[in-house]
């Protein structure tokens, strides 16, 4: 059973930086994706960018190209999510998800195991 854990939350000022952490386990396959994605209140689950292990491949949503990067650890079991120049409309939950689909790792209705959020709130 793949279990994640997502940590690096917190109250950020517009502008500001900010990466979050992504502790996953207990994967059975050489291949997966591990994805972000987020929860602003009132609004439906959006994808935020993901990662694939074969080969290291990303994708980023368009309200986050340019501002945010994703990457892996040697063991590519820790994912980051490195932001920057957040705005307010960057708040939200932010969730870490994986699939063994990687090339779906995108997509939230691919995702099978979920971490439990962390809450980014961009405001001054």
């Amino acid at each position: 059973e793949v279990q994640l854990q997502a940590s690096g939350g917190g109250l950020v000022q517009p502008g500001g930086s900010l990466t979050l952490s992504c502790q996953a386990s207990g994967f059975s396959y050489d291949e997966y994706g591990i994805g972000w994605f987020r929860q602003a209140p009132g609004k439906e689950r959006e994808g935020v960018s993901c990662i694939r292990s074969e080969d290291g491949s990303t994708y980023y949503g368009d309200s986050v190209k340019g501002r945010f990067t994703i990457s892996s650890d040697s063991s590519k079991t820790t994912v980051y999510l490195q932001m920057s120049n957040l705005k307010p409309e960057d708040t939200g939950v932010y969730y870490c998800a994986s699939t063994y689909g990687s090339r779906w790792c995108h997509l939230e209705a691919a995702m099978t195991s979920w971490g439990k959020g962390t809450q980014v709130t961009v405001s001054s």
